[in-house]
């Protein structure tokens, strides 16, 4: 089987991240999801908080604006937080290449699919799910009553949605972006991680 790096966006509550784990450690390659803001933080000098996906609250703005390295102005709309970031994302961009051309690798979230695009080595994956099995995964993590946990499902997936249309022009959930689009509520995680190898193999065999 070719080398591949694996890109991986998902559902809140799907399991993407779990999926790129055991991807990981069955393919002994490394495995990036949050690294890849400590690694885009150091390089910047921009306080690693400003690159998290969840909004931030106003205050918390306030506080890192006295603290803050950059000259990346922030919008005083933390409603907004998709927005506010154009720069940062290029500089995860910058770390996403750069771990790429380092050989292979998983790589969750931050539009990395996109961002390696016209890459003959990347597999682009989308893990998804029903309702019902998003949120029977997220109660195992979140300490907070159902009703919260629908709707932080939600917001995380509208938050997804908003920041890969900014930053790519296309629609999240449009499965044209990906080489794979999977439903972990029917494969469990798995089948999901057998699918995904069981593709890189034919790949490897007919890819031109």
């Amino acid at each position: 089987m070719k080398p591949y790096i694996i890109t991986i966006a998902r559902q809140y509550g799907s399991g993407g991240k779990t999926v790129g784990k055991m991807l990981s450690d069955r393919l002994h390659i490394p495995f990036y999801n949050r690294e890849i803001i400590t690694m885009a933080s150091e390089d910047s000098g921009i306080n690693a908080m400003l690159f998290t996906d969840e909004r931030l609250k106003p205050d918390l703005i306030t506080r890192l604006k006295s603290r803050y390295k950059g000259d990346l102005p922030l919008p005083s709309d933390s409603s907004k937080a998709y927005l506010r970031d154009d720069a940062l994302f290029d500089y995860q961009a910058k770390i996403i290449r750069k771990l790429a051309d380092q050989g292979p690798c998983v790589l969750i979230g931050r539009c990395a699919d996109y961002v390696l695009k016209g890459r003959p080595d990347v597999v682009r994956v989308f893990v998804h799910a029903d309702a019902d099995f998003c949120l029977e995964q997220a109660m195992k993590v979140d300490s907070l009553p159902e009703g919260e946990v629908v709707r932080k499902i939600a917001e995380i997936d509208e938050y997804r949605a908003k920041y890969y249309k900014h930053h790519t022009g296309h629609d999240w959930y449009d499965a044209r972006n990906y080489d794979l689009s999977l439903n972990s509520g029917v494969l469990g995680f798995d089948g999901v991680v057998e699918e995904i190898v069981q593709y890189m193999e034919v790949r490897s065999q007919f890819q031109k």
